[in-house]
């Protein structure tokens, strides 16, 4: 294991979860950075709107290597939103994420989600998991279920069903985006792997989440969206001649030093 690998593995502490934030291009990944945290997610939603793609259709594999050679000189450490892997080949899937691994990356979230709103069959995303523990062993495998994104029937007992498989087959992590915040510290007791959870605006803060057991909380597609809401805002307030209340911008010279030039 690589000592980049190993420092990404020692941020997911239970009880003390560290913030993911979701990063989307160059720019606001290495914003992040400067701003001090110490690793960053991708947000496939922001991937794949950014460049006019459908999210969840596993038609970001090009964007998501392309993304990660643009972030591997940050001083930050990587991890990045595969969807599904892009194949249901779990050998394909394990050769896509060593060219994550080759550039830099440390992580990756594997979903068992579908575009149809079907969740795969939990043997199929645990063989994933398994081929890419086989090719890249020292990378850290977040392997997610969307047991409540979907709305599945009984979603409690199938995120458990898939835990425990998802677990076998070497997963490092589990993340259940949408769980109920009365579920939270039953997951991070039962799953046996460090819980991820999906930070919710208005729901319980770093701190609160960590008292329930939880390792890491994701601001998923948040950032990016709030971005794009604050930049309609703008826009709005301009054309009407009015003043946006927002907070201050950065500044031109500011976000050129993010390139470093």
């Amino acid at each position: 294991m690589s000592e980049r690998d190993a420092a990404f593995r020692a941020l997911h502490r239970p009880g003390r979860p560290v913030l993911l934030p979701n990063a989307w291009d160059h720019a606001s990944a290495a914003a992040l950075a400067a701003a001090g945290h110490p690793a960053i997610g991708t947000t496939s939603l922001g991937v794949a709107a950014a460049g006019g793609k459908p999210d969840g259709a596993g038609a970001t594999g090009g964007e998501n290597l392309d993304l990660a050679r643009r972030l591997r000189d940050l001083p930050v450490l990587l991890t990045v939103d595969v969807e599904g892997g892009f194949s249901d080949d779990p050998a394909a899937v394990a050769d896509y994420v060593a060219e994550l691994a080759a550039l830099g990356v440390v992580g990756v979230n594997l979903e068992d989600g579908r575009p149809d709103g079907t969740l795969a069959p939990p043997e199929l995303t645990a063989a994933k998991v398994a081929a890419v523990k086989t090719a890249v062993p020292g990378l850290f495998v977040n392997a997610r279920t969307d047991a409540w994104w979907l709305g599945v029937p009984e979603p409690l007992d199938e995120a458990l069903h898939r835990a425990r498989a998802y677990r076998e087959a070497g997963a490092d992590g589990f993340f259940v985006p949408a769980a109920p915040d009365d579920t939270v510290g039953l997951l991070a007791a039962e799953v046996g792997r460090p819980l991820n959870v999906l930070h919710r605006p208005g729901g319980p803060g770093l701190a609160a989440l960590g008292r329930l057991g939880v390792a890491r909380v994701s601001t998923g597609s948040l950032l990016f969206r709030a971005a794009l809401g604050a930049a309609l805002h703008l826009a709005d307030a301009v054309r009407a001649g009015r003043d946006a209340d927002l907070p201050a911008a950065p500044s031109y010279g500011w976000v050129q030093g993010l390139t470093g030039s």
